[in-house]
């Protein structure tokens, strides 16, 4: 069975919620295009607000 690749701009959101549950700064984003830049600090947002609401220690 293949496995497919998965989206750049999916990878990158979950790049950047790995980033936010790991206590990492947003300016550690490793992206300069602005599309999957945007991704990536929408899935670092919503691991800091996971974090925030307890979800995570």
């Amino acid at each position: 069975m293949k496995r497919q690749k998965r989206d750049r701009q999916d990878r990158a959101h979950t790049k950047g919620y790995q980033a936010g549950i790991a206590g990492r700064s947003k300016e550690h984003c490793p992206y300069q295009s602005n599309a999957i830049k945007s991704q990536w600090l929408g899935g670092w947002r919503a691991a800091i607000e996971d974090k925030q609401q307890g979800l995570f220690k």
